[in-house]
């Protein structure tokens, strides 16, 4: 499993092709070189790829990542011919330069049907081609490209999470400003509350109040950073109600000051 983090959070994909291709007996592709990433997701059959002199063999529900140089060649099985979705894409970071991809060149994520439904709607609006169709694939594609970083890069697995907890989850985003307990939240679950602060821990790796603290401090930083209001202002809001309790859990989890957000250092 991967672990590394990207580089950067922000990074831009340029589709310059998109197939949902149903293979004949005889498709193959000739040996020619890597100019471009490209992920393909297959989603019915096998195939065979040979990629800078290494062997992949592809089986349903596994994703191909090509490194973005080199040379390969593909081909399928006739009697177990590859249904797929293909994306050609460059990627490019905030500076406008091509970077590599984070993901391993052959990864299982298993057949996922929300996955395989954002590729229907990707494909749909690549062919269709309707007014502004290149903004509408360029956000399907993030969304695609988002939830693969969770199940490689991440190792998070929403679907796999219990309902409870993701209720939870986001009841806590909602209302993270008001008071919130393990009782108050347990009591949702209809759960006992040393069993629902368990499951809590089990399914995200943080007790309760971690996660709400988590959360309501990512609030706080975007408030600053606006520059309209004063750190005991930011704290109020988000439901802190001491200033200095405040400035130590956000100096854990951020590792530098609330004062170090705001465009105007002069406001306390």
């Amino acid at each position: 499993m991967i672990r590394q983090v990207f580089a950067t959070d922000f990074f831009a994909p340029e589709i310059k092709y998109m197939v949902m291709r149903k293979c004949a007996p005889t498709w193959r592709i000739s040996e020619q070189p890597i100019t471009m990433c490209n992920i393909t997701y297959l989603t019915q059959g096998a195939a065979q790829y040979r990629i800078n002199g290494r062997l992949y063999n592809l089986e349903k529900g596994d994703l191909l990542c090509l490194p973005s140089v080199g040379i390969f060649e593909a081909s399928t099985y006739p009697k177990n011919l590859m249904h797929c979705f293909s994306v050609n894409f460059y990627l490019r970071n905030a500076t406008g330069e091509n970077v590599s991809f984070p993901f391993p060149v052959l990864y299982h994520t298993g057949v996922r049907y929300d996955i395989i439904n954002r590729f229907f709607e990707l494909k749909n609006a690549w062919t269709e081609q309707r007014p502004a169709y290149a903004v509408k694939a360029h956000g399907v594609f993030l969304l695609i490209l988002y939830r693969l970083f969770e199940l490689i890069v991440y190792d998070i697995d929403l679907e796999a999470e219990d309902f409870r907890v993701r209720r939870a989850m986001s009841y806590i985003i909602e209302h993270y400003a008001e008071k919130i307990s393990v009782k108050q939240l347990a009591d949702r679950a209809r759960l006992n509350s040393v069993y629902f602060g368990y499951l809590f821990k089990k399914e995200t790796g943080m007790n309760i109040h971690r996660y709400l603290t988590k959360v309501r401090v990512h609030n706080a930083e975007n408030l600053l950073k606006t520059g309209e209001y004063r750190v005991s202002e930011v704290a109020e809001e988000c439901g802190f109600a001491d200033v200095y309790h405040f400035y130590h859990q956000f100096k854990s989890i951020k590792g530098f000051s609330p004062s170090k957000c705001m465009p105007d250092r002069n406001l306390s």
